[in-house]
C-alpha cells in the first residue's frame, strides 16, 4: 500500500472528519496533512489489524485530540452547516424548511456530551462500523452500543427542546 493511494482514496473524508471537530478550514487542512505525514511514518507499522480508513481516522483523531490540548481548547464542533444541504430541485420553501431542520440538528449535536458527538459523528456521520467505531475511539463494541443508544436518545430529546426553543420565539416575534 502506498501513501499516494491512501491519500487519494481517504484524504476527503479524513479533511471532512477534522473539520467537524476544529471548525477552522487551515487548521483541517493542517491537521489532515499531519494525519497522511504520520502515516507514512508509520506505513511499515501498520498491521491491518483494522482497516485503512479506520486507522487513518484514528491518527487523525489523536492529532487533533493534540491540537486541542496544545491549544486548550475545550470547545467541539460548530460545523458550516450552509456547506452540508443538497440543493438539487427542491423548492425554495422546501430548501428552508431542510436547512432550518439541519441547522437545529446541529445544534443539537453540540449541546451533547463530547462522547456522544464523537459516537454520533463517527457512526452516522462518518458511517463507521461498530468495530472500527470502537477501534477509533479505544472503546468496547459493547461500549459504543450503549453510548451509540444513549447519544440518539439524548439527541432527540435536544433537538425537541430546541425545536420548542424555535416555536416559543417565532410565537414571541408574531
Amino acid at each position: 500500500m502506498e501513501i499516494e493511494q491512501l491519500y487519494k482514496e481517504h484524504s476527503d473524508r479524513i479533511y471532512s472528519y477534522i473539520f467537524f471537530l476544529v471548525r477552522q478550514r487551515e487548521c483541517a487542512e493542517d491537521l489532515t496533512q499531519e494525519t497522511f505525514y504520520k502515516a507514512y511514518k508509520g506505513l511499515n507499522s501498520f498491521n491491518q489489524q483494522a482497516s485503512p480508513t479506520t486507522w487513518l481516522l484514528k491518527i487523525a483523531r489523536n492529532l487533533t485530540y493534540d491540537y486541542f490540548r496544545r491549544k486548550k481548547l475545550i470547545q467541539f464542533f460548530t460545523f458550516e452547516k450552509e456547506h452540508d444541504i443538497e440543493t438539487k430541485v427542491l423548492s425554495p420553501e422546501s430548501r428552508f424548511e431542510q436547512k432550518e431542520q439541519l441547522t437545529r440538528m446541529y445544534d443539537s449535536l453540540y449541546k451533547l456530551k463530547k462522547e456522544y458527538q464523537e459516537v454520533l459523528l463517527l457512526r452516522k456521520i462518518q458511517e463507521c462500523s461498530i468495530q472500527e467505531t470502537a477501534f477509533i475511539l479505544g472503546w468496547t463494541e459493547a461500549k459504543v452500543k450503549m453510548k451509540m443508544t444513549r447519544a440518539l436518545e439524548a439527541l432527540k430529546k435536544e433537538f425537541h427542546r430546541e425545536g420548542d426553543y424555535a416555536n416559543e420565539t417565532i410565537k414571541r416575534i408574531r
